[in-house]
């Protein structure tokens, strides 16, 4: 079997307490062997707490990179992901919480060079991703857990395992398109899902995550507009069955008439419209596969 290594990815934004919590348990799994893991990297995104000093002096192993001014979400991990040295890449949030063993059970899927990334399993009740286009939209939702491993839609930003070099190749999470956060990890499987690369979900590759105990410190209001906003550019960007963006459009209009306020979400999707047309083009371009060959997948 390739002896794979692993470069732990964590961004981090005011997680000070996070940070106190998780990475000592995450410094005694690298200490395990058999997870191979070689480095790992904090991306601090402008955090004004004392995150970058607890680093500093309770981690000095840690490899700390700065952002002087908060960038986002996918800006941190590409950031990271450059720097990084080993094969595979684990994203891991400052929220997350690593059992002892929690990479031995994915390496064995990467000896299949089409296997992009390897989502680890989350305590509750995320399971495998399903992906679906329903009422002109692309949406995703949660599958079961069998004891298996399974095919999944997407691997999560954070908490996956993701093949470096594939990564590099698709040009890393869409910073430009889809910051500050949300739908730029789902983004970046599906474009790895149009070049017939694998997502796998594998249930051995334990973590716990406390889910968004970062965002939850932002105003909801703000957050939900993001959130649909990003899954209209998302959807924008990579539709690109005739078929299905005729669907999109006539669903678009639908929603529009039935919540005239989903108006303010296109006007700001449509303020980013110089740099979809320039992610669509490549998209249309270099897609392998068709969004109806995904879709029926999941």
């Amino acid at each position: 079997m390739k002896n794979f290594t692993v470069s732990v990815v964590i961004p981090n934004f005011n997680g000070e307490k996070l940070l106190e919590k998780n990475l000592p348990v995450l410094l005694k799994a690298k200490e395990n062997s058999e997870n191979r893991i070689g480095e790992i990297i904090i991306v601090d995104d402008g955090s004004v707490d004392g995150s970058a000093k607890l680093i500093s002096s309770m981690f000095p192993s840690v490899k700390l990179i700065r952002h002087k001014k908060n960038r986002g979400f996918s800006a941190s991990v590409n950031t990271g992901v450059r720097a990084a040295k080993e094969d595979l890449i684990c994203l891991l949030n400052s929220d997350v919480t690593p059992e002892n063993n929690f990479l031995e059970a994915v390496f064995p899927h990467f000896l299949k060079s089409k296997v992009f990334a390897v989502s680890l399993n989350e305590t509750g009740e995320f399971g495998w991703a399903r992906g679906f286009f329903i009422d002109g939209f692309i949406g995703h939702s949660t599958g079961s857990k069998p004891v298996t491993s399974h095919d999944t839609f997407w691997v999560s930003g954070g908490s996956g395992v993701f093949r470096r070099s594939v990564w590099m190749k698709l040009g890393g999470m869409d910073e430009k398109l889809l910051s500050p956060f949300y739908w730029e990890d789902v983004d970046l499987c599906y474009r790895a899902l149009k070049r017939g690369y694998g997502l796998i979900w594998e249930p051995n590759a334990k973590v716990i995550h406390e889910h968004e105990a970062t965002i939850n410190r932002l105003s909801k209001r703000n957050v939900q507009k993001i959130f649909e906003r990003n899954q209209l550019l998302f959807t924008w960007k990579n539709l690109t069955s005739a078929n299905l963006l005729r669907k999109h459009i006539v669903g678009l209009f639908k929603r529009l008439a039935k919540h005239p306020g989903y108006l303010r979400i296109v006007v700001m999707a449509l303020g980013k419209i110089g740099v979809l047309i320039k992610s669509r083009n490549k998209e249309t371009k270099e897609a392998k596969v068709s969004d109806e060959a995904i879709f029926s997948r999941f």
